[in-house]
C-alpha cells in the first residue's frame, strides 16, 4: 500500500503512517504478552488504545493511495469476503471476548 502511495507522490506521509501503525502493533503485541503473564499494567483499555492508533494510521495510509488503486483493491477484497449470514458462529468465549475488544 505504501508503494502505491509513494508512486502517487505521497511516499513521505505513507511511510510515517506505516511506521505509526507498526509501532502501535508492536506495542499491542507487548501488551498482549504482558497480559498473558498477568501483569497489571496490561489493561484492556491500553490494548484498545493501541488498536485505535493502528486503525487510525491505516485509515490515514489508505487516504494517501490513488483512488483508482483503492477501487481495484476494494473490488479484490470484496470478492473474498464471506457474507455475515454465512459465517460460522464462534462459541469459544475467549474468542468472543477478543472480538468484543476489536
Amino acid at each position: 500500500v505504501a508503494q502505491y502511495a509513494s508512486d502517487g507522490g505521497n511516499g513521505k506521509a505513507a511511510s510515517g503512517d506505516v511506521d505509526q501503525c507498526l509501532r502501535a502493533l508492536e506495542d499491542l503485541d507487548s501488551l498482549l504478552l504482558r497480559a498473558s503473564r498477568k501483569e497489571p499494567d496490561a489493561s484492556v483499555k491500553a490494548m484498545k488504545a493501541k488498536i485505535g492508533i493502528a486503525v487510525d494510521a491505516l485509515d490515514s495510509l489508505l487516504q494517501t493511495v490513488p483512488q483508482d488503486v483503492l477501487d481495484k483493491g476494494k473490488a479484490a477484497a470484496d470478492a473474498y469476503r464471506i457474507p455475515r449470514d454465512m459465517e460460522p458462529e464462534i462459541v469459544d468465549p475467549e474468542i468472543k471476548q477478543l472480538e468484543s475488544i476489536l
